[in-house]
């Protein structure tokens, strides 16, 4: 069975939803409502998996969404559905607008402004439908599992995933605007186990790609499963200590991630966060830059609007060290006193300046001191910036790894991570939208034995 039929109709469902869409505005405004949204999807996917080369689920998914919004005045009220039958609309704005009669008034409640709406609708091709039947996916998953089970040492699988998605998205709303975007989403990934009792180790590797082409190659996501696996038997705990530390770009990410948060508007209006009234202030070295790149042919976070219809532009987050700007939708920025800097639901690529430092020469930068590989648990607070998380990697001697570690802690401050951040390597990892290589920081506490 394939999953997407060699007659592509997704522009056809895409108009079914902009109609339907469009449609419910216009009763939503005929019920009283002063304003009113609509967001509307239709995601179909496959997830295969297999374990020790036999198929262990497969599953097909076709999920729909139908989500609207209505203001009376500054009065607010929503409702969803994932029945787009003319009776399940029906009673959608019905509950909306009930919802709204009773709701006490909001001051920052409110569509965004109709003159931020996005005009102009560049093809950023992001849509690249994998036509692919689930016996071809089995059998990938095969090769992926069979590149990794293949390397000596590797003792037990816990099993390989082939997935395969495609979104179809419609936003409307009673300022005129409507907006449509398609995409596609792919990943292969495999976790293998190495070692034996008390000494077993697991370990994992994955591919994410717009488009199937851009694949690595699958035997090779499996060999990769493997080397990280068998890199981490014989670990070892470390002694508490200070000590500098080197996250490798896919936990670097999470680094990064924590930043967001904290510049993100609900944190900031709340009082919530330890980057307070820090906009224009300096938070990171004076090398460092994030810029934010919405229109990324196939990025994996690419839009022409955001999650209120307004128009996404390539704009800078962090320059020379310095906080540009928050990252706000409109609600959180009218609570601030504020613009929206469209990012109503998320940032749109963001694009870390790196060094020149290739991971190897990441590695002699650090010197003496702990690689960090995978970090574990909740300890890190937004509003205090306090960050303590359970970790595991390497310990690294004189640029070279010494030998694995794990069943250690590693602590610190944000506000000191980000100041006190030596390097950034070119070492990118490409499978998010957050685009940054690895991080060095200059110290942290690690606590061990």
């Amino acid at each position: 069975m394939s999953l997407v039929s060699t007659r592509d109709s997704s522009q056809q469902d895409l108009d079914r939803l902009a109609t339907l869409a469009e449609d419910t505005i216009r009763r939503a405004r005929a019920a009283g409502a002063s304003q009113a949204e609509v967001s509307a999807s239709i995601d179909v996917g496959l997830n295969v998996n297999v374990r020790l080369g036999e198929v262990e689920t497969v599953e097909h998914t076709r999920d729909r969404g139908f989500s609207l919004t209505v203001y009376f005045g500054q009065r607010k009220g929503s409702a969803s559905t994932a029945d787009l039958q003319p009776e399940s609309i029906q009673a959608t704005i019905d509950q909306a607008c009930a919802i709204a009669r009773f709701t006490e008034e909001d001051p920052a409640a409110g569509l965004a402004e109709a003159g931020r709406m996005a005009t102009v609708f560049p093809d950023l091709d992001l849509w690249h439908p994998w036509d692919l039947d689930v016996d071809a996916a089995i059998a990938l998953g095969q090769a992926v599992e069979d590149g990794g089970r293949s390397v000596p040492g590797i003792t037990n699988s816990d099993g390989s995933s082939v997935n395969t998605g495609q979104s179809l998205s419609v936003y409307a709303n009673s300022h005129g605007f409507l907006g449509r975007e398609r995409g596609t989403r792919h990943s292969l990934s495999v976790a293998l186990i190495a070692g034996e009792d008390d000494g077993m180790q697991r370990d994992y590797w994955y591919d994410s790609a717009r488009r199937a082409q851009d694949f690595t190659d699958p035997a090779e996501i499996g060999r990769k499963a493997a080397e990280r696996t068998l890199s981490r038997l014989n670990a070892r705990r470390l002694g508490t200590r200070q000590a500098p530390v080197l996250f490798a770009p896919e936990v670097a990410r999470g680094l990064l991630g924590h930043l967001l948060g904290a510049i993100s508007g609900g944190s900031l209006y709340r009082r919530s966060s330890f980057l307070l009234d820090h906009a224009g202030k300096q938070i990171l070295p004076s090398w460092f830059r994030i810029d934010e790149k919405p229109l990324i042919p196939r990025g994996l976070a690419s839009s022409v609007f955001d999650a209120e219809g307004v128009a996404t532009v390539d704009s800078s987050l962090v320059v020379d060290g310095v906080l540009q700007r928050y990252i706000l939708g409109s609600y959180s920025a009218r609570k601030l006193g504020l613009q929206s800097t469209g990012n109503a639901g998320g940032v749109h690529n963001l694009v870390v300046a790196t060094g020149s430092d290739d991971f190897a020469g990441m590695l002699r930068k650090l010197g003496t001191g702990l690689l960090v590989t995978e970090v574990m648990g909740q300890g890190v607070s937004i509003i205090t910036g306090d960050y303590s998380r359970g970790a595991s990697g390497f310990w690294v001697e004189n640029g070279e790894i010494a030998y694995p570690v794990e069943e250690i802690t590693i602590a610190a401050n944000l506000r000191d991570m980000y100041a006190n951040l030596v390097a950034v390597g070119a070492d990118v990892d490409r499978r998010s939208h957050v685009l940054t290589g690895s991080w060095l920081v200059e110290t942290m506490t690690i606590a061990g034995e």
